[in-house]
């Protein structure tokens, strides 16, 4: 077994060279747990369409390559497929409107541990040929270039107005930083044994708040400046419906309870120090449609051409609803690909999987009730730019 304390704080690594979903193409993978995320993203496609038709079409004879951008991209096949949707509707656009349609750029960016590798390899041939058309009508190719671009979506990225669309899904709800009050023994926000804003108290979930929305504002900021006149972006991130920050709804299940229960297993056998569990909580803050409207308009560089909350399903995909083992491993599955780096982190490899076999046991002795109740709500916002 690991020894205890020997991991440095999750809280005060530098979040961003560490936070990624789980690589690679095995079971607790990303790239094999984010079905219902793809499933999330094809019933919004309609409001996505909304807002490429709100993008201006550059209808010089020389016109520069359409540039759009994934933020937030992972290492699964998502994001290839949203590329090729917004590449393929703006090309009917052109088409419709008799303008011959440029090159097209896609740029994928996530932070430095992204698993850059895995994607690239899902990524589907180029299409040689100097002829548009054909390259679109091509199955199974892409007609478009691509690079990766690792860093923060809460700097700057990109040269001033070189982007025409920003599309970044299920991403904005990741915070910078766990807040440092938060795991400051010394301060009133102090998330005594807890590792989640879920049925915290209310300082706690002021400090999480207000971290959310300085980090939203930094994204406007540095979109404003990259973003070229016409261009538009299209958000997805984890959103509430109750008013009460420390009510997380779907988030606060998957991270709030069962996971939440494994961690006192471990403290109280002897396997984790109370306070080595205070010193972790997850950088996640769903935000309310008020919390996200405010800091859109204080920005004020953007227009909101829709902003609403959205229905998004249950995040687990179960070929057997009726078999419990199936939603706990689904469910412990799903919390672990895209936590399950900092947990390890945290407290090290050989606890991590002690307290995710936890996570896992709690969730299938209590399947039907995970099922039923790990519903997520999505804030959507449809944002352009003149």
């Amino acid at each position: 077994m690991g020894s205890k304390g020997d991991n440095v704080a999750v809280c005060n690594m530098k979040l961003e060279r560490l936070l990624s979903m789980k690589g690679g193409k095995g079971q607790d993978s990303y790239a094999n747990n984010s079905q219902a995320q793809a499933m999330h993203a094809r019933s919004m496609l309609h409001l996505l369409e909304e807002t490429l038709d709100n993008v201006h079409l550059n209808s010089s004879a020389s016109p520069p390559p359409f540039t759009a951008v994934d933020l937030g991209c992972s290492s699964g096949a998502n994001t290839i497929h949203i590329i090729d949707f917004i590449v393929k509707h703006i090309s009917k656009r052109f088409d419709v409107a008799g303008i011959d349609p440029p090159e097209f750029t896609a740029f994928f960016s996530d932070l430095p541990s992204n698993d850059f590798n895995t994607l690239f390899q899902l990524l589907p041939p180029l299409v040689s040929n100097s002829c548009m058309e054909e390259c679109l009508a091509a199955d199974g190719n892409r007609s478009y270039f691509v690079a990766g671009v690792p860093g923060s979506f809460y700097r700057r990225l990109f040269p001033a107005r070189t982007i025409a669309f920003f599309h970044s899904a299920f991403s904005l709800h990741w915070l910078s930083q766990v807040p440092e009050s938060v795991t400051d023994r010394r301060s009133a926000a102090y998330n005594r044994g807890r590792v989640f804003i879920h049925g915290a108290g209310e300082k706690t979930a002021t400090a999480y708040k207000r971290q959310f929305q300085a980090d939203l504002a930094e994204f406007l900021r540095a979109r404003a400046a990259e973003v070229k006149r016409g261009g538009a972006m299209f958000l997805v991130c984890l959103g509430r419906t109750s008013v009460d920050p420390t009510d997380q709804g779907g988030a606060g299940l998957l991270f709030g309870t069962h996971f939440q229960d494994a961690w006192d297993d471990l403290v109280r056998e002897g396997l984790v120090a109370a306070e080595k569990r205070d010193g972790f909580n997850i950088p996640v803050y769903a935000p309310s449609l008020q919390d996200f409207k405010e800091v859109v308009e204080a920005n004020g560089s953007f227009a909101i051409e829709k902003l609403v909350v959205y229905k998004g399903g249950s995040p687990l995909v179960v070929s057997e609803p009726d078999d419990a083992s199936e939603v706990g491993r689904a469910f412990a599955s799903s919390c672990r690909s895209v936590a399950g780096v900092l947990v390890e982190a945290h407290i090290g490899e050989e606890l991590s999987n002690e307290l995710f076999s936890r996570v896992e046991r709690r969730a299938t002795s209590h399947a039907k009730d995970v099922l039923v109740n790990l519903q997520f709500f999505h804030i959507v916002a449809s944002l352009s730019f003149t």
